[in-house]
């Protein structure tokens, strides 16, 4: 299991992409138009610094539902590689058995 802050800490960071993702998209469209006065590109870049680092999609990390693992998560799935295997083990996931040979 994860520390549990760890977990607060990146659902803190999936909130508040949330709500600051449709003001960073765009200020980014300004920065990037090249047709736009200089100094208004300037102050557009210096609304996106002033918006929370943790808003930010990068900051996000993938973490498995169940455990909160960093390592090993299947995109898809949203569960790590250990969780995944032990609900296969015990017959959680139809179709799925534990190989052995």
């Amino acid at each position: 299991m994860a520390k549990t802050s760890a977990v607060q800490r990146n659902l803190k960071r999936i909130r508040l992409n949330k709500r600051y993702a449709k003001k960073r998209i765009e200020l980014k469209k300004i920065i990037k138009n090249r047709k736009i006065p200089l100094a208004e590109r300037f102050n557009a870049q210096l609304k996106l610094n002033k918006l929370p680092k943790n808003s930010s999609r990068i900051r996000i990390r993938n973490r498995c539902e169940i455990t909160g693992r960093p390592h090993g998560v299947y995109r898809k799935l949203k569960i790590s590689r250990i969780a995944l295997r032990q609900m296969a083990s015990s017959g959680k996931i139809p179709g799925m058995t534990k190989s052995s040979w």
